[in-house]
């Protein structure tokens, strides 16, 4: 038993630091494409012969509480109103229907090309909405946006003229976080979108490796759209479905690190958890759905794949972190019954290399944000294992979706609640859409706080604090999660 349990924790160790390995790598690749200078050809915006056609959709369900910003701000975009047409897809079951319908007119009066688009049903959900807005859009373009983001006025201008590359298909920019220090929550979903925004995006794409459309805040050639195959509700992830898909195509993607599109995190943990399930289960989905035709692809050199596989089963990192860390309390029993395997303890202490990896990549996505001065790194340290504790403690939410996507369950796609909220006040708690109610994977969470918290009693017990620190971020992180997961 003994035997068996050091195998799979050593396999867990190894996992983990080839998924090191790839980030290294981008970490690389993200530091030369910061001396790299832009030589792209570009449309003249100013010729109006070069000004394509753009639709921009906005694809919305329920959201009560945003829609009247997002409208407004859309409106406000800088491009010829001749060119340009707006599609609301409005998929809304409540009264929000009758507010956009409201708004939609108000702006038609205006002169702006803008359409109130409804469907009886939901079929495919978000990518279902798309697919139908695309039938009648007369773009050549289309720029996609959730209604928690808010294109700055000159976001077309910025992003439309790389198109002038027949080969690219996606223009993609940045996230930014109009509510970054609102809560410690916040701070957490900031720290890890700005990892994924400016390190992994950047390094992927300056590597010529696959990266994905976000879903939101990017530009498609309708081509390339309808070339791959068509938005499909086949799988959480639509958007990380079809830029693969385009990408087998060999269409080429176009990431804008220094074009930055403000949105509002989520600030209940209720909602950042649906959204953390519809996003890992997505993964997992396209990694099942296309990783093997892209490991068949003989176009595809060696280095692209390898960083697809860590890309798509990149959420399945909170499965094998939470077998390791379940794993590390009876490692640390061996450790101490078996002096014999110390050769193999002192072996182990080599992959704590991951963790320095880990910290410089994320230090150089943090520096982009919040500078490099002496305090600006010491908050960096504190946010740094922060982060990492309370993704621990999302381990066994993350770990069931992963689950069930690679064992083929199909879900409803829940959309994450939006709040309008970017102050410090609890008007939050009143938003209809929260569903806080208590789940079995809350109950496994609150176990295992106690589980890790006999861990850090177990290293008094053994007087050995080798793993010590893992054992306290993994109390914390699950104590942090069980604590906000039930009070609203």
């Amino acid at each position: 038993m003994d035997l068996a349990i050091i195998i799979i924790y050593t396999l867990a160790l190894l996992l983990i630091f080839f998924y090191s390995i790839s980030q290294l790598h981008l970490l690389l690749n993200y530091l030369k494409a910061k001396k790299q200078i832009d030589a792209s050809e570009k449309f003249d915006l100013k010729n109006p012969a070069e000004t394509p056609f753009v639709t921009i959709q906005l694809p919305l369900y329920n959201e009560l509480y945003v829609v009247e910003r997002l409208l407004k701000n859309i409106a406000k975009i800088d491009y010829p109103r001749e060119k340009l047409e707006i599609q609301v897809l409005d998929d809304s079951t409540d009264e929000s229907v009758e507010k956009i319908k409201t708004l939609v007119e108000q702006l038609q009066t205006t002169g702006l090309d803008i359409q109130h688009i409804t469907r009886k049903d939901r079929s495919g959900f978000k990518a279902g909405a798309l697919k139908e807005g695309l039938k009648i859009a007369k773009g050549e373009f289309i720029a996609i946006f959730d209604s928690d983001f808010m294109p700055k006025k000159d976001w077309l201008l910025q992003t439309v003229p790389y198109f002038k590359d027949p080969e690219i298909g996606v223009v993609q920019t940045r996230w930014g976080h109009i509510n970054r220090d609102y809560s410690l929550l916040t701070k957490i979903q900031a720290f890890a979108l700005d990892f994924h925004f400016i390190l992994e995006q950047t390094g992927r794409n300056f590597g010529r490796h696959f990266i994905n459309f976000n879903g939101t805040a990017g530009i498609w050639r309708k081509e390339c759209i309808l070339d791959a195959g068509n938005w499909s509700g086949d799988t959480l992830t639509e958007d990380l479905d079809l830029s693969y898909r385009a990408q087998l195509k060999n269409w080429k993607f176009k990431y804008l690190e220094d074009v930055e599109t403000p949105a509002e995190l989520p600030v209940a943990i209720s909602a950042a958890r649906s959204q953390q399930f519809r996003w890992n289960k997505g993964a997992a989905e396209n990694f099942k759905k296309n990783f093997k035709k892209l490991l068949k692809d003989k176009s595809v050199p060696f280095g692209t794949k390898f960083h697809a596989f860590f890309h798509l089963l990149n959420s399945s990192m909170f499965l094998i972190i939470l077998v390791l860390a379940v794993l590390s309390i009876p490692v640390l029993f061996i450790k101490n019954n078996n002096p014999q395997f110390g050769w193999y303890f002192n072996l182990v202490a080599f992959f704590l290399v991951s963790t320095v990896i880990f910290f410089l990549c994320y230090y150089a996505a943090y520096v982009k944000i919040h500078g490099k001065s002496f305090k600006s790194f010491l908050k960096f340290i504190g946010m740094f294992f922060t982060f990492f504790s309370v993704a621990m403690g999302f381990s066994v939410h993350n770990s069931l979706a992963v689950l069930e996507g690679h064992l083929g369950k199909k879900s409803a796609f829940i959309r994450t609640p939006k709040f309008n909220v970017s102050s410090l006040n609890d008007s939050w708690k009143k938003n209809i859409y929260i569903q806080q109610k208590f789940s079995l994977s809350i109950g496994v969470e609150f176990a295992l706080w106690l589980y890790f918290g006999f861990g850090l009693y177990s290293a008094f017990m053994l007087n050995d604090f080798s793993l010590a620190i893992f054992h306290l971020m993994l109390f914390i992180g699950f104590g942090f999660v069980v604590f906000r997961s039930v009070r609203v």
